[in-house]
């Protein structure tokens, strides 16, 4: 019962930040970047002026589908951030561009985390079965089945643990677009406050879909512990 009151409670908490999120976005997509400049002029101005030169941008389909990727070193930019020249654009390019400044300068956490990245896929795609066959075996293959159940929750950890490394690589990158923004005169101090307010907003995404793991990981390991 309190598993389930908390996973309620994280759920409620999920959707007023997405629905919070969302609607700070739509706000600030409504101000005009000063300079009238779009979300790809934003992020290769940005890269220019940390002197990166070695990174890509480029558009990709999608709403709000916007990502850095280290492997190829490209910023892919959504649609309405690509061409968008609003403060939303901008923040979006910056945060993006953020990591690819993370990514130049060797920074502990995003190397981790692109370290780590093919085990949470592994895991991703292989997690749910193994709990679901684990939970199934224990009623009727005994300590067999509580093993499986621990092969689960060990690969459900690993992405647990992933999301708690994505919290500073994303609040770092956002640092860094707001610092950029500031220090080069992109922005006026009404703007830049607007910047700050969406980008915490969806830093606090990660922060709620850190927490809604952990305590489903903490549940899976007290059913292991209970069937021991």
């Amino acid at each position: 019962m309190s598993f389930l009151l908390i996973s309620l409670l994280i759920l409620g908490l999920s959707w007023w930040v997405q629905y919070r999120l969302k609607s700070k976005m739509e706000e600030y997509s409504k101000v005009p970047f000063r300079g009238n400049m779009s979300g790809a002029q934003v992020a290769a101005k940005m890269l220019r002026d940390h002197g990166i030169y070695d990174v890509t941008i480029q558009s990709v389909d999608g709403k709000l589908s916007d990502f850095y990727n280290p492997f190829d070193k490209t910023v892919n930019l959504s649609p309405e951030v690509y061409q968008g020249t609003s403060v939303t654009s901008a923040a979006i390019a910056a945060h993006e561009c953020g990591h690819a400044v993370q990514h130049a300068n060797a920074y502990f956490w995003l190397g981790l985390r692109s370290r780590v990245v093919p085990f949470v896929n592994f895991a991703a795609n292989w997690v749910q079965w193994i709990l679901l066959a684990g939970m199934l075996l224990m009623g009727f293959a005994g300590i067999f089945g509580v093993y499986v159940l621990l092969i689960g929750v060990a690969l459900f950890a690993v992405t647990t643990v992933f999301s708690f490394i994505t919290l500073p690589v994303e609040f770092d990158a956002s640092n860094r677009a707001l610092a950029w923004l500031d220090n080069s005169g992109s922005t006026s101090t009404q703007e830049h406050a607007m910047a700050k307010d969406a980008l915490t907003w969806a830093a606090m995404t990660y922060v709620v879909a850190a927490l809604g793991s952990l305590v489903t990981l903490l549940y899976y390991i007290s059913m292991f512990l209970r069937r021991r």
